[in-house]
């Protein structure tokens, strides 16, 4: 047969990790098996989901190995979204738009729950997956099954109906987490937990809930609306023991720090248990050795006075011959004192004759500066009325009185011509 267009709706996607992609193509009729080599996948502008419709350019193959008859696939295109995916995307953002997917109204799982209830079917494996991490990681933690269908009809209302009881019963049951936990599959196979009440319960559950649906890549609204979603359900068993494995491991390390503390400690001890038993000595040794300590200290003693009463003894010599040296001497005194006086007496006459010629000397100049003097060898000093100094004949006119001083008496003259 030769390369056709087939189209339909991609369910169960296997991503190898050789970088193979296989899937089925479906329709409302009839599905079959597909591959797509790494070689072409990787060539692809869009990641392939499933619910999602494309169209596929393929050659019909047969797989010897099974007897089966697939498609392997040259080139693939999106064609629309399938009806699930369409109704899982329409829900999601009618959920978030309600803000029920907003992470400020998740909350956080308890570090050291007393219990964990589990949401899950009594027969999956993703239980088995669940018991056994916890078993490993915290075995004392108690464990409540809540069993519920995963997969069919009325699976999501039987599964919101669990939450919901689950809910009522977490403080009489003393369970601070739940979770809600099943294995990967298609679409449809997951569908149960794209319930929109059940994403209101999960919401609504007085204690957080952990879901852990499917694998890596499966996405579901009961993710979205949990307060944490897990890859796994061996993934959200190591979320829900993750505060006893993080104290267990810091157990240990504290176990490390006490043990190389009391190591530390011991030695100690023992360096100090040697030392003391090197000082300890037998009683009568020690009495022998204060007594030998007390003679020796007696003849330190007794030197030592000796010694200290024999400087004193000088120092109190060198003292007294020192005040016998500065005994007082009243007759070099008396002398020293005659002698200051004579110099005395001359030292004053020879002061006062000088300054006797000084004042002489001092009113012969005075007597030559005096006015009386000037005026005597043939000035005179002449005023205007108004007693001011004529120094200039333009200080009077024509006509003005003048008074002349001589060096004996007064004349009054009248002007009557100027040069």
């Amino acid at each position: 047969m030769p390369l056709l267009w087939v189209g339909g709706e991609v369910s169960n996607v296997t991503r190898a990790s050789s970088g193979h992609l296989y899937f089925t193509l479906k329709d409302a009729n009839a599905q079959v098996r597909c591959a797509m080599w790494r070689n072409r996948a990787q060539l692809l502008a869009f990641r392939p989901e499933n619910g999602m419709k494309v169209e596929a350019r393929a050659l019909v193959t047969l797989y010897e190995a099974r007897g089966d008859y697939q498609l392997n696939i040259e080139t693939l295109r999106p064609a629309g979204i399938g009806n699930l995916f369409e109704a899982f995307n329409r829900l999601r953002e009618k959920l978030a738009a309600e803000g029920l997917f907003d992470p400020a109204q998740r909350r956080p799982l308890p570090p050291f729950p007393r219990a964990v209830g589990i949401v899950t079917s009594p027969q999956a494996a993703a239980l088995r997956d669940v018991i056994a991490t916890l078993r490993r990681r915290c075995p004392h933690l108690p464990l409540i099954l809540y069993p519920a269908p995963v997969q069919g009809v009325d699976a999501g209302a039987r599964l919101t109906a669990v939450i919901q009881e689950a809910g009522r019963r977490a403080a009489a049951d003393g369970i601070d987490l739940i979770l809600l936990v099943r294995g990967g599959g298609s679409i449809e196979d997951l569908w149960a937990f794209n319930d929109e009440a059940l994403a209101r319960a999960i919401r609504a559950c007085p204690v957080p809930v952990v879901s852990g649906v499917g694998h890596e890549t499966d996405f579901t609204i009961a993710d979205f609306a949990a307060d944490l979603r897990a890859a796994t359900p061996t993934a959200a068993a190591e979320q829900a023991s993750a505060g006893f494995h993080a104290a267990l491991a810091q157990c240990g390390q504290f176990e490390r720090q006490l043990t190389r503390s009391m190591q530390r400690r011991l030695e100690t001890a023992a360096q100090r248990l040697d030392r003391c038993a090197f000082r300890l000595v037998h009683p009568r040794e020690r009495l022998r050795r204060a007594a030998e300590s007390v003679t020796r200290l007696r003849h330190d003693m007794g030197r030592a006075m000796h010694n200290h009463l024999a400087v004193l003894g000088a120092r109190q010599a060198q003292i007294g011959t020192r005040l016998r040296a500065q005994r007082p001497r009243p007759a070099r005194a008396q002398q020293a004192v005659d002698q200051f006086a004579v110099r005395l007496q001359r030292a004053m006459s020879t002061h006062l004759e000088a300054r006797r010629h000084a004042l002489e000397a001092i009113a012969a100049h005075l007597k030559h500066l005096a006015p009386e003097a000037v005026l005597a060898r043939g000035y005179s000093i002449t005023r205007n009325d108004s007693g001011a100094i004529l120094r200039t004949s333009n200080a009077v006119g024509d006509g003005d009185a003048v008074h002349v001083q001589l060096a004996h008496g007064r004349l009054t003259a009248v002007v009557t011509a100027r040069d």
